[in-house]
């Protein structure tokens, strides 16, 4: 992975080309839309209530366009750019948290792309779906609903949750005399959290990870690619031992690539890994590469991508955070 100098070259972001296996860099590509906690990055606390003195991660993140600033993160989110072998591509978006509508602004527009094909969600929490509303932005515009649904691959766990808080998009069928109201147009479909269920979505197949969320909940990543393995773990305290297994370099199963939680550099948290939880996870599943994601503003990306990638050269994991805006071009 290039360094942090290279991502932004004369103050622009660029794309990175991730040669894996020899394969090329592909003509799929995944795009981070969003790196941060439920909060986002800058913490409006910091900024109504600054600190003495006040925190230079998110009085940072303010000071740029989105284009040239690492440190500004919305809610994480990760979209898949799959281009199958007649040359179509799809679009699969791994949740639609409450930033949703500013990082199609920001994100859609600046990596020019059209629409979303597929939904995919780890789980029901905020930060993950309360911008489900806002899909009927990337939908074709009918006054009166009249467009195929765009299917979201849920856990019915998240299902019946989702149906408390979204009931007027659970259903297309109007009650008698009730008036026509354009919202998103949905095709809810059930999931497990079983590595076993395995289901596709818009022509990619995807494995669910189960793992835990704090000790009391099971959240889901994902993993996903045949030429290149790639895992996405947006929420975890603790890996189940059966999935661990299942992308373990020790079980031969090394994964390409590992998308993982991280959400402070010190110390532990109850439903989130930690940085030092983060490294040692990596250390035993041993990805050939990992980007972090799900970060507070306890990151200053520049700052912790230096200390990264001294530890990259002494365990031999490249490891790097990842940015809002990234695009990382592979083959799946």
């Amino acid at each position: 992975m290039g360094s942090q100098h290279e991502e932004f070259e004369n103050g622009t972001l660029l794309e990175r080309s991730v040669a894996i296996n020899g394969v090329g860099t592909g003509r799929s590509s995944l795009i981070f839309l969003g790196t941060g906690c439920s909060a986002g990055v800058p913490h409006a606390r910091c900024l109504i209530r600054p600190a003495d003195p006040p925190c230079a991660v998110c009085f940072q993140s303010l000071s740029l366009p989105p284009e040239r600033n690492p440190n500004y993160r919305c809610n994480t989110s990760l979209l898949i750019d799959y281009c199958q072998d007649d040359g179509i591509h799809n679009y699969i978006l791994i949740d639609v948290g409450k930033t949703f509508r500013e990082q199609v602004l920001r994100w859609f527009t600046y990596h020019k792309i059209p629409q979303v094909d597929s939904i995919i969600l780890t789980h029901e929490h905020a930060d993950a779906t309360l911008g489900l509303d806002d899909i009927r932005a990337v939908q074709p515009f009918s006054h009166t609903n009249e467009i195929d649904p765009t299917p979201v691959y849920l856990t019915q766990y998240a299902m019946d949750s989702l149906a408390q808080k979204f009931s007027y998009l659970m259903t297309r069928k109007l009650k008698e005399g009730a008036e026509v109201r354009r919202v998103a147009q949905l095709d809810w479909k059930i999931i497990e959290n079983d590595p076993n269920a395995k289901f596709v979505a818009s022509g990619l197949e995807f494995t669910p990870l189960p793992v835990m969320h704090g000790e009391d909940y099971v959240c889901l990543g994902f993993l996903f690619g045949q030429n290149s393995r790639v895992a996405y773990i947006s929420d975890i305290s603790r890996f189940l031992p059966s999935t661990e297994k299942l992308i373990s370099k020790s079980e031969g199963r090394q994964l390409d690539l590992l998308i993982l939680d991280t959400l402070y550099k010190k110390d532990s948290h109850n439903v989130h890994f930690c940085l030092p939880q983060t490294l040692d996870a990596l250390k035993r599943i041993c990805p050939k590469q990992a980007l972090l994601i799900g970060l507070t503003h306890d990151f200053d990306h520049h700052q912790d991508n230096m200390f990264l990638a001294e530890w990259s050269k002494r365990e031999g994991i490249q490891v790097q955070l990842a940015h809002d805006g990234l695009r990382i071009f592979i083959d799946l």
